[in-house]
């Protein structure tokens, strides 16, 4: 069968599956390595600057890495032309997708993470992608609302809701734990549903370079500042941090490409897998119980990603 050489492999259906499913399937696996990480770093819980500090390392180095590469493929650096004439507005466009993408996003997430247990964090950080779905719906002609949008979303939503039933086995609401998770969540949401706009602005591979980058300083300084340190620095701890910064490089690559390339719903909604991974690779990692709470949750975020992409609008 011929292929059609005018269409991207970001396009493809059947690559498009394939790349969105990896990314999701890699942001995962981030869950356990973080709380690895934080064990054999010797990052206790009240530790917030070296929280910081860990995760500013991960993202600026996965930066430089994008950044590098990008200089080496030849990639345009600069803002596009349309771009040119606005300079301070995209630059300020540009300031506030790394600060929603990466600083504040991993800033709670780190924290938030830390005091929650790793599956049950993976399955409430899914809010981002049902809210992305919606949000994507007000902003883009492409995103049509549709019965079974928000059908699929009501249904995975109701999966994060039953965390909190038997809360004695699964864990209760903590403004440290789950609230910062939702955080996370919601600045994910925005930094998705602004990703089409840097694609408008300059490479979008370079783009997700300079936000990892960039965002990745701007959570060391305040690590720094706060006493932030590595307390113990070892051979399987550089081998942690050296997993979740690949994870880093490869799933913001994957993921932010497509966006740019797709209806930004029929991405996102993929994203429903990464609870379903953290949770298993959790308990697997982590020795974490996996109570009920989770199976049942597990199934109702899965069953969102059918009911959304069962027909595709």
């Amino acid at each position: 069968m011929a292929v059609n050489r005018t269409t991207s492999i970001f396009q493809h259906p059947v690559w498009v599956a394939v790349l969105a499913f990896t990314a999701a399937f890699l942001w995962g696996w981030a869950y356990p390595l973080i709380k690895l990480g934080f064990a054999e770093f010797e990052i206790s819980t009240e530790m917030t600057g070296s929280k910081m500090l860990f995760a500013g390392i991960r993202f600026f180095v996965s930066g430089i890495i994008i950044l590098s590469i990008a200089c080496m493929s030849h990639r345009p650096f600069g803002l596009k032309e349309t771009a040119k004439s606005h300079v301070i507005r995209s630059a300020l466009f540009l300031l506030a997708f790394t600060l929603l993408n990466t600083t504040l996003h991993y800033a709670c997430f780190y924290i938030g993470l830390s005091h929650s247990q790793g599956s049950r964090a993976a399955i409430l950080n899914s809010l981002s992608v049902f809210v992305l779905v919606l949000m994507a719906c007000l902003f883009f002609k492409s995103d049509k609302l549709t019965l079974r949008k928000v059908t699929g979303c009501a249904v995975g939503f109701t999966g994060i809701l039953a965390l909190n039933l038997d809360g004695a086995e699964s864990g209760s609401f903590t403004l440290l734990g789950d609230g910062m998770i939702i955080l996370n969540a919601l600045c994910s949401a925005s930094a998705g549903l602004m990703t089409r706009g840097v694609g408008k602005r300059m490479d979008v591979f370079v783009g997700t370079g300079y936000s990892l980058g960039v965002g990745g300083v701007l959570l060391v300084i305040p690590g720094l500042l706060m006493g932030g340190t590595l307390p113990r620095v070892t051979l399987i701890g550089l081998f942690y941090l050296l997993m979740l910064i690949g994870i880093s490089t490869i799933g913001f690559t994957l993921y932010n490409k497509l966006l740019t390339c797709n209806p930004v719903g029929k991405i996102a909604i993929w994203n429903s897998l990464i609870p379903v991974v953290g949770a298993v690779t959790s308990c697997l990692c982590l020795h974490e119980t996996f109570v009920w709470n989770y199976i049942l949750a597990a199934g109702l975020t899965t069953a969102g990603i059918y009911v959304i992409n069962a027909h595709r609008n």
